[in-house]
């Protein structure tokens, strides 16, 4: 139950072994890693593994998706502010809840930003051989692009994809964000571009029979497609990266989830009026065979699978960011080994736990089908948005008068609401995913009583 205090997290921004951080980050950039992180393969892949299990309703279902993720952003917004370190909602559970619980929150979200790197990376895959026969006629065999039980023995173009992230990351923080500013601008560009095309397909009577699954299949989708809201958080976990923080990270939260949403629900609705719900089952690189479906021409699907190759590998870049953010905070407590707090004099990055945290993410991408790691993402993802709604209804009880840059309004409900949606989707996912998430904590529980409590800096501290 040892909590470490807010100042002390503010106090060690930046700091860690053998060098420090570096704040390059403004608004912008924030902005474009919140939308560089969310905007990709939930739209361009899953919105295709979501449309059979809901209809034509999969637009209620980004709007649920999003509600979740709204009430959360808040949130993250008012702790962003007032706690400006790394280690997202790990550090914040770490300042409210305690130790125990903030390793738990850690622990979720080594599971959602680590696993949604792996799942990014299969989507990308589908995209690439789009883009490859639409140029040069020729796609890679499913053997080298398919995960084994899907008629493949490796997915290498996950693993490259993770690789070539890896090595814009080791080149520091301000150059990955340049990088990814421009591909953010492309994938912006893909959408409204197919939705200007999608459009022209647009079809009502696609529409006829809104809810043909009924709740229970608008509330599944849901819980898939909060995969695609994933990385709206990645802002938070560059507090010791922006210039600054207690401003900018809310602003940029808030902003980049606004505009993933308007985003998401625009194209979901021009691609189920343009295509019926039940042709999508089966389908792969979706938004691109729509685009062909309805132009006649491959050009267009071929340009949109470009973007889609670009926009993808983004997601990647960003996730991957905040991934080994999160492990720095956690080994900078003494949580996790410290070769993971490591910082290069050189680039002011971690290396050493970039490159640890791109092969293991990069053999998941090889190896694991795509729809097991949405799912087993997404429950590590609400269980860890849950924790910050907490969180905040703690610090407001605890520290009152904490000096706030953004505070969430009407005062707990919306951190009451954003724990309740986060509930919900977390109960719609089916029993594998759930067993999948008991062993995966249940493996993390064990790492800290062996390894994690009794090397903690708070516990040397007390000594």
């Amino acid at each position: 139950m040892r909590r470490k205090p807010v100042e002390l997290l503010v106090a060690e921004g930046g700091q860690g072994e053998g060098g420090s951080l570096r704040r390059s980050l403004g608004m912008w950039q924030l902005t474009m890693i919140s939308i560089g992180a969310t905007l990709g393969t939930g739209i361009f892949v899953v919105l295709g593994e979501s449309v059979p299990k809901a209809g034509p309703a999969v637009t209620l279902s980004f709007v649920l998706a999003g509600l979740t993720a709204l009430f959360s952003a808040l949130s993250y917004a008012e702790l962003a502010g007032s706690i400006p370190v790394a280690g997202s909602s790990y550090s914040y559970a770490y300042a409210t809840m305690g130790e125990l619980v903030a390793w738990v929150c850690g622990w979720c979200l080594v599971l959602e930003y680590g696993v949604s790197v792996a799942a990014v990376a299969v989507g990308w895959g589908e995209y690439l051989n789009e883009l490859l026969d639409g140029t040069i006629g020729v796609t890679i065999p499913a053997v080298l692009s398919s995960a084994p039980g899907e008629g493949g023995v490796i997915n290498l173009p996950g693993l490259i994809v993770v690789l070539l992230a890896m090595v814009f990351l080791l080149g520091g923080a301000k150059e990955s964000a340049r990088v990814n500013t421009i591909m953010v601008i492309v994938k912006i560009a893909a959408l409204v571009l197919f939705c200007a095309i999608g459009f022209m397909g647009f079809k009502s009577g696609n529409y006829s029979d809104f809810m043909p699954l009924g709740t229970a299949g608008v509330s599944a989708a849901a819980a898939s497609l909060f995969f695609s809201y994933i990385g709206f958080d990645a802002a938070s976990t560059a507090g010791e990266e922006a210039k600054n923080p207690q401003r900018d990270l809310p602003r940029a939260i808030m902003l980049s989830l606004i505009i993933v949403t308007a985003l998401y629900v625009l194209v979901a609705a021009v691609a189920v009026g343009a295509w019926n719900w039940a042709d999508f089952e089966g389908s792969e690189a979706t938004l691109a065979a729509i685009m062909n479906d309805v132009s006649g021409q491959s050009f267009w699907g071929t340009l949109l699978a470009a973007g889609a190759v670009i926009s993808i590998a983004s997601v990647v870049l960003t996730v991957l960011y905040g991934q080994t953010r999160v492990l720095f905070a956690m080994s900078r407590d003494g949580l996790v080994p410290k070769a993971f707090g490591k910082v290069s004099k050189k680039t002011g990055t971690p290396r050493v736990n970039t490159v640890i945290v791109s092969l293991f993410c990069a053999a998941l991408a090889s190896v694991i089908p795509l729809g097991k790691l949405v799912d087993a993402t997404s429950i590590g993802t609400l269980f860890a948005f849950g924790l910050v709604n907490i969180a905040v209804i703690v610090l407001r009880r605890t520290r009152p008068d904490m000096p706030r840059t953004f505070r969430v309004p009407l005062g707990w409900l919306f951190p009451v609401l954003g724990f309740a949606f986060c509930a919900y989707n977390m109960f719609s996912l089916d029993s594998i995913t759930w067993v999948v998430f008991g062993v995966w904590m249940a493996v993390g529980l064990v790492f800290y009583f062996v390894y994690g409590m009794s090397r903690s800096r708070l516990a040397s501290a007390e000594k």
